[in-house]
């Protein structure tokens, strides 16, 4: 599986442009316009379905943070709500023939970076600056090695969790489609429609699997990885024994 592409590099420095930041800035732009939408002219009680829909989202998102964190958490909620939504919104732009945003493991490291700081961070309003360092050590000292690793791998398994299952199934679409077209090949089943080529046996499964893998499993792991979120850094904010 190729990479994202480059769109354009900014003159006279080496910086880049892929095509997943150009994604992300649209998700931005356009996540703004809705939420600007849901959230005019709201009213003490609701008179229409947008005001509805926009407590519903809200009610949602409160009750999974004081059910997973606590009610002391729920401050947290639009920082969940944000790692839902984009992730969200990320995978489903596969579905517009975009590439999706976490097929891109530069994305999902990031995401998985800012949950490791707010993690560290609570370890350490809980346990103070020594009691952090110490708690590699225990229950035993010959242990810390481990200890040091299992934190520095818990990113990480967010990350790739994330980005393994989006882009494994990207990889699988992509090999239905080549194998397929070979089929249509084989069978004369293939037909030339000026610079586009109609393969009859590739017309109706993959697009099931594109919606098992993009709708599907793309919400459930954007479900996961806020989950994981949320249980890690209230389990940080706990002082260790």
């Amino acid at each position: 599986m190729d990479g994202p592409k480059v769109v354009f590099q900014i003159p006279g420095t080496n910086w880049i442009i892929t095509e997943t930041l150009v994604i992300g800035w649209i998700l931005i732009a356009l996540i703004l316009i809705v939420s600007l939408i849901l959230t005019s002219n709201l009213k003490k009680v609701p008179e229409t379905k947008r005001q509805v829909l926009a407590e519903m989202l809200v009610n949602f998102v409160n009750g999974m943070v004081t059910k997973t964190m606590g009610e002391r958490f729920k401050n947290f909620a639009p920082y969940v709500a944000t790692l839902l939504l984009f992730s969200v919104t990320g995978s489903l732009v596969s579905l517009f023939g975009l590439r999706s945003m976490t097929a891109d493991l530069n994305v999902t490291l990031c995401w998985a970076a800012m949950t490791f700081l707010l993690i560290t961070y609570h370890k350490f309003r809980a346990n103070g600056f020594l009691g952090y360092f110490k708690s590699f050590c225990q229950p035993v000292a010959f242990i810390m090695p481990l200890n040091v690793i299992s934190e520095v791998a818990t990113p990480m398994s967010m990350a790739f969790r994330l980005f393994g299952n989006v882009a494994g199934g990207m990889v699988i679409t992509s090999l239905l489609y080549t194998a397929l077209g070979t089929l249509s090949k084989f069978l004369h089943l293939s037909f030339a429609i000026g610079p586009f080529t109609l393969n009859v046996a590739s017309l109706f499964t993959p697009a099931v699997l594109s919606v098992y893998f993009d709708l599907f499993s793309g919400c459930v792991q954007a479900y996961i990885f806020s989950m994981l979120t949320m249980v890690y850094v209230s389990s940080a904010a706990e002082p260790a024994n």
